[in-house]
């Protein structure tokens, strides 16, 4: 178990002090970019911290608390999937060339297919809860 282990460890400090060295070529010269690098480093920790960590433990709770058993985790797990694909879609939401040009990839309009990609999850979402919650009610089910 502890050679898995420093084997799991060693690529895993190499990959580390490659990420290190191509920062600081990237950020120590001082310039435009080592301050909105520094905004992005100092920013997203203090918005998630501030607001996006209390929202996300205030909806679960709600959730957990005001859903019926059987809805908990199908809601839950399509408020997750949601905040993945919001976080995802933002760089091509917020900019139109938010990401490198791939072909087939971004020759498309971003919002409708965040939008349907929601519906799906969110059907998935009600098809589960329907499902679990049938079952739950079902005559000799587990209680």
């Amino acid at each position: 178990m502890r050679i898995a282990r420093v084997l799991l460890v060693l690529p895993g400090l190499a990959a580390l002090a490659w990420g290190l060295i191509l920062f600081g070529q990237f950020a120590l010269p001082p310039g435009p970019q080592a301050f909105a690098t520094a905004a992005w480093l100092i920013g997203g920790p203090v918005v998630h911290d501030v607001i996006v960590a209390p929202v996300v433990a205030i909806v679960a709770l709600a959730v957990v608390r005001l859903s019926p058993q059987a809805w908990v985790a199908p809601l839950l797990t399509g408020a997750a999937v949601s905040g993945v694909l919001g976080l995802v879609s933002v760089p091509l939401l917020w900019r139109e060339f938010g990401a490198a040009p791939m072909p087939g990839l971004h020759d498309r309009a971003v919002a409708p297919g965040l939008l349907v990609a929601l519906g799906v999850v969110w059907a998935l979402v009600l098809m589960a809860g329907i499902w679990r919650s049938r079952r739950a009610t079902a005559p000799g089910a587990e209680r």
